[in-house]
C-alpha cells in the first residue's frame, strides 16, 4: 500500500502548481495588456512573448521571495500539510473568482491570505510570525504608488527627451522599445510570481521529516533546490500561455486607453519595482505594481483620461482579496479537518 504521507505531499506539490498555473493565466493581462492594447503584439504573440520570459525567470533573481513565503509568515512548526493545502484552495478559488469577473487582483496576496486563514484556523493568531509581514503590508500600498511615481517619471523624461522629434518616429521606436519592456516587465513578474510557489511546496516538503533534507541546507535552514524552481516557472510559463482575456480587458483599455510610448513607460516602471523587490525578497502584488504604473501614465496626459470608477472598483478587490482568500482557506481548513476525524 502507497505512503500516505507521500501521496498527501505529492497532492500539495501538483495542487501548489495548479495554483502556480492559475496564478500565470490569470496574470497573464499584466504582463500583455499595454503591449496588446497598443496593438504592438497581437494577444497570442504577447502572451507567447510573456510566457518566453516567465521562464527565463527561472536562472535570474535567486529565491530570496520564495524563503519569505516558505519560512517567514508562519511559525512552520505549527504548520502542516493540511494548512498548506487549505491555503491553496483559498488562493485558487479566489484567483478564479476575480478571474470571472475580470478583476486584475493580486495573487500573491490571494497565497498569503490563504495561508494565514489556514493557519490561524488551526493554530490561531500565535502562528503568524509579525515581523515577517511588515515589508509585505507596506508594499500593499507601497507597490502602487512606486509604479505609479516611477511610470510618471518616466514618461515625463521621455516626453522631454523627444520633444523635437517628429510623432511618428517616435511612435515607431517606442513601439519596439515595448517588446523590451514587456520582456523586462514579464521577466520581473515571473521572479516574483513563480517564487511564492516555490516557497509553498518547500514548505510542504520541509515540514514532513522524511523529506526535510530534500529543501534544506548543511544547518536546517529551508532551501529552494532547482528542480522546484523549474516546475514553478514551467508551471507559471504554461498558465501565462494560456491567457486571461478578461482581465487583458481590463487592463489594456477599460483603466484608460495607452499610446506605445506610454505602454513603455508603465512596463518599465513595473519591471525597475518587480526587479528591486525580488532582490529584498519581498512578496509584492505584480498586479498591484503595474496598474498603479498605467494609472500614472495615464493621469499624467489627463485625470479624466483614467476611469476612475473602474480603477476605485480593482482597488476595492485588492482591499478584499487577503481577507477573502483567508475566510475561503478557514472554511476549506474546517472542512478538511473535519473530514480527517469524519473518516480517521
Amino acid at each position: 500500500m502507497a505512503d500516505p504521507v507521500l501521496l498527501l505531499t505529492i497532492f500539495i506539490i501538483v495542487v501548489a502548481l495548479a495554483f502556480d498555473y492559475v496564478n500565470g493565466f490569470h496574470d497573464a493581462a499584466n504582463s500583455i495588456a499595454t503591449v496588446v492594447s497598443t496593438r504592438v503584439l497581437t494577444p497570442l504573440q504577447g502572451v507567447a512573448w510573456a510566457a518566453f520570459w516567465n521562464f527565463i525567470a527561472a536562472f535570474t533573481f535567486g529565491t530570496a521571495v520564495a524563503k519569505t513565503i516558505g519560512s517567514g509568515l508562519l511559525d512552520v512548526k505549527q504548520v502542516d500539510s493540511f494548512v498548506i493545502l487549505a491555503a491553496l484552495i483559498g488562493a485558487i478559488v479566489w484567483d478564479l473568482i476575480t478571474w470571472y469577473v475580470g478583476l486584475p487582483t493580486s495573487s500573491s496576496h490571494a497565497l498569503i491570505g490563504g495561508y494565514a486563514g489556514a493557519g490561524i484556523a488551526k493554530a490561531g493568531l500565535g502562528i503568524i510570525i509579525p515581523g515577517g509581514w511588515i515589508m509585505t503590508l507596506i508594499f500593499i500600498v507601497l507597490a502602487p504608488l512606486l509604479g505609479m511615481g516611477i511610470g510618471m517619471l518616466n514618461l515625463v523624461a521621455i516626453l522631454n527627451i523627444f520633444k523635437r522629434a517628429i510623432p511618428a518616429n517616435v511612435d515607431h521606436i517606442f513601439r519596439r522599445g515595448q517588446l523590451i519592456s514587456a520582456a523586462a516587465y514579464s521577466l520581473g513578474h515571473g521572479t516574483n510570481d513563480a517564487q511564492k510557489t516555490m516557497g509553498i511546496i518547500a514548505g510542504a516538503l520541509f515540514i514532513v521529516p522524511e523529506y526535510r533534507d530534500l529543501v534544506s541546507d548543511e544547518v536546517g535552514k529551508l532551501m529552494i533546490p532547482f528542480w522546484i524552481v523549474l516546475m514553478a516557472h514551467a508551471a507559471i510559463g504554461l498558465g501565462t500561455l494560456s491567457g486571461g482575456w478578461r482581465i487583458v480587458r481590463t487592463m489594456g483599455s477599460r483603466i484608460t486607453r495607452l499610446q506605445p510610448i506610454g505602454g513603455f513607460a508603465a512596463e518599465a516602471a513595473g519591471a525597475f519595482t518587480l526587479f528591486g523587490a525580488a532582490h529584498f525578497g519581498i512578496p509584492v502584488s505584480t498586479t498591484h505594481t503595474i496598474t498603479g504604473a498605467i494609472i500614472g501614465v495615464g493621469s499624467l496626459r489627463r485625470l479624466r483620461s483614467v476611469r476612475w470608477n473602474v480603477a476605485g472598483k480593482i482597488v476595492w478587490a485588492w482591499i478584499f482579496t487577503i481577507p477573502a482568500s483567508a475566510a475561503i482557506a478557514m472554511l476549506s481548513w474546517l472542512m478538511i479537518d473535519f473530514a480527517r476525524k469524519l473518516f480517521g
